[in-house]
Formats: C-alpha cells, structure tokens, sequence
C-alpha cells in the first residue's frame, strides 16, 4: 500500500531528479518528460521499493533506464519532418490484400459447416476451446479436432488457389 510517506519521499527527490535529467538529457522539454515518466513508473512499481534502501538510486536508476529505452528507439526513427523520405516510400494500393482476403473467405465458405462453425468460433470470435464446447455442446476433443481438420482444409485450399499446389 502506498503511503505519504513514501510519497513524500518521492517528491523530495524531484528537483535532483530535474538537475540530473537535464544534464544527461541536455534539453529541459526531454528532461521534464523523463521526470515525468519516472515518477509515474516509481508511483506504479512502488512495492518493488524496498524501505530502508537508496531511494535517490533507485529514482535514478529508473530515470536512467527510461532515458536510454528512449534514446535506443529514437536511434531507429528516421527524422523526415518535411516529408521528402516518406514521398520516397512506394505504397501499393491495397489490391494484393483485397484478392488474398477473398481467396480467404472463398475458402472458409468451402469448409464443412462443422468444421467452419468452428474455425470461426475460435480464430474471428476468439472463443476458447471451452467456450466453443459449451456453445455447441460438443466434448473438447472434438472441438480440437474439428479445429485441426480446418485448419488443414483451409490450407489445402489457400495452396489450390494460389497455384502451389
């Protein structure tokens, strides 16, 4: 449980953790918002504080962590502020996924309705193998090897179409 005092303690620590920010950050928006999100995460994770520790270290330790999981990702962004890389970045329109939806449900619809009932119940629905068993009163083993049977079906017939086979 979290107490005022821990609290208390916490926000003691704020103006050191600001100085330290800036200084490793070298820009006071960035160093706000790491305090920031160093407080957040100190508040949520409170209970992994033990009392009696180092509580200036452990603020730091996770202002530390914080500014370099922030550093690492930023070091894969591409800074494209007037958009000249991404007018690069060809786009296609879509058709390709369009087609390979409806050879989807084309397939779908070719499976047994016990097997369809099934695959639906638990890859669109996202039903559990129970939840599917008592749905359709049907014993688990059953259920699995309905799924199973589809879900090979459903491949044979993806392959058919796509000319694979």
């Amino acid at each position: 449980m979290i107490t005022e005092g821990f609290g208390g303690l916490v926000v003691k620590e704020i103006p050191y953790l600001r100085a330290f920010a800036i200084a490793i950050a070298g820009n006071r928006v960035l160093a706000e918002d790491l305090v920031q999100e160093t407080l957040v995460k100190a508040w949520s994770h409170h209970s992994s504080f033990e009392e009696g520790t180092n509580l200036r270290g452990w603020l730091v330790t996770i202002l530390r962590n914080t500014y370099f999981t922030e550093y690492r990702k930023h070091q894969r962004e591409v800074q494209d502020s007037d958009g000249v890389f991404a007018s690069r970045i060809g786009v296609d329109g879509g058709q390709q996924i369009k087609v390979e939806m409806s050879q989807v449900k084309a397939a779908i619809g070719r499976l047994p309705d016990d097997q369809r009932e099934v695959l639906i119940m638990t890859t669109v629905q996202e039903l559990s193998y129970e939840e599917a068993s008592a749905i359709l009163n049907l014993p688990m083993g059953t259920i699995k090897s309905r799924l199973n049977r589809a879900r090979a079906r459903l491949a044979e017939l993806l392959e058919h179409t796509s000319g694979r086979a």
